[in-house]
């Protein structure tokens, strides 16, 4: 195909990523709106008309259908690319989250988290897959476009926030920005995703009561009180994953509870009498919001009904951070799901896997609120996102900036 990036992996992808990799975009740090201005520039340089804005993220976070925020920010910014079509096509747009999460432990790492570093096939750091990997294809794609120009617009976002919330994708679409159809080459391993389960952010407060611990049958204690709560969310776990839709079927839990933290006591000779605990619960596909939030605030409620103790202080549930709702491809899809499938088969000679993810993404923000019929497709293994050396393989990203490049040429005409 005309203007079709190589198979192998090109010196100057690696060169990119490991650049874009070595800029510790974490969501909410300084980093994560300067790695914008770098992405900016290299969209001028290729010729692209560029969208660079400041997010107005105290007004934005305070509209009502806002998807919530986790991590502190006064302020973020906004890259689009526009490559103008010829005339008449449909357009595409390829959206790209740049924020990253935090590295955790660094000796739990074989290097530096942002090093960049390339041992084989393999680019290594935070991010590599999730997903720099997915946004340099994206980047490579749209610059072999430039050379065999189809005929409707291609459109490249890069958005901040979307690990915490889609603070990014909701200020594109705050914009005005919109497209027939969107990829977001999040890493699927380049399976096709038309669906996301969805996740939503909880916080359980627990009051004891204090004592000296040498008199601990004087005292109640917090943490104990939380053992019980502990056991009903993963009963209520079991209960929610019996059965899950058939696109979830590759996952054991689909649709997981976890308490993320737990902090309880201030002194280790104390009876803790308070106790706050963090985590998510999935949201099933094609489940409200309110549904999931109301199993896990019944299952609460059972619990404190049944304890002395907690049935006269009760166990407070708080809502807070991300709201990631489940989503799915609509099946008027403007032939995108096909369009995807082909383009994959074309350049690798197979068909694609077709699956739901167990997490949330953008994908709910595009398709939902925006109209967008949207999937993911890009490089990178699922298990290596936000875990120690994080990597993404240097093949998968060429093949996947060339299924994009051959997605563009064939769904970028007239409908």
């Amino acid at each position: 195909m005309s203007g079709a990036v190589p198979a192998a992996p090109d010196p100057a992808v690696a060169g990119l990523l490991a650049d874009l990799v070595r800029i510790p975009s974490i969501g909410g740090s300084p980093a994560e709106t300067g790695i914008q201005d770098r992405l900016a520039a290299w969209l001028r340089a290729e010729g692209l008309e560029v969208d660079h804005w400041p997010i107005p993220v105290a007004d934005l976070a305070a509209e009502p259908d806002f998807p919530g925020m986790e991590a502190a920010r006064t302020e973020a910014s906004g890259v689009v690319g526009r490559l103008p079509g010829t005339g008449g096509g449909r357009s595409l747009l390829f959206n790209c989250h740049v924020d990253v999460v935090p590295p955790g432990d660094p000796a739990a790492w074989s290097g530096d988290p942002f090093s960049g570093r390339v041992v084989g096939d393999r680019l290594y750091g935070r991010g590599a897959c999730d997903m720099k990997g997915g946004l340099v294809a994206a980047l490579f794609a749209v610059r072999a476009l430039r050379r065999a120009r189809p005929r409707g617009d291609v459109l490249i976002a890069c958005v901040p926030g979307e690990e915490d919330g889609g603070l990014g994708s909701y200020a594109l679409l705050n914009r005005g920005w919109r497209a027939d159809a969107c990829v977001i080459p999040e890493p699927t391993g380049l399976g096709v995703v038309p669906a996301n389960a969805g996740a939503l952010t909880f916080r359980l407060r627990i009051r004891g009561r204090g004592a000296h611990a040498a008199r601990r049958d004087t005292g109640v204690s917090a943490v104990e009180l939380f053992l019980p709560v502990f056991t009903a969310l993963r009963d209520l776990e079991r209960r929610r994953n019996t059965g899950p839709d058939p696109l979830m079927a590759r996952w054991r839990l689909p649709y997981a509870i976890e308490i993320g933290t737990v902090r309880a006591g201030d002194w280790s000779s104390t009876v803790p009498d308070d106790l706050v605990a963090e985590g998510r619960i999935g949201v099933a596909l094609d489940e409200p919001e309110h549904a999931a939030r109301h199993a896990l605030e019944r299952t609460v409620a059972n619990v404190c009904a049944s304890d002395d103790w907690l049935s006269r202080h009760p166990v407070e549930v708080e809502w807070w951070g991300g709201r990631f709702a489940s989503c799915r491809l609509p099946h008027d899809d403007n032939g995108l799901l096909e369009g995807i499938t082909e383009a994959h088969t074309g350049v690798t000679g197979e068909a694609p896997d077709v699956w739901g993810a167990p997490y949330g993404s953008d994908l709910r923000l595009l398709t939902g609120l925006g109209g967008i019929p949207t999937v993911q497709y890009g490089p990178g293994d699922v298990a290596c996102m936000h875990a120690p050396d994080e990597h993404v393989s240097l093949t998968e990203v060429a093949t996947a900036a060339r299924t994009l490049t051959a997605l563009a040429h064939s769904y970028c005409e007239p409908h």
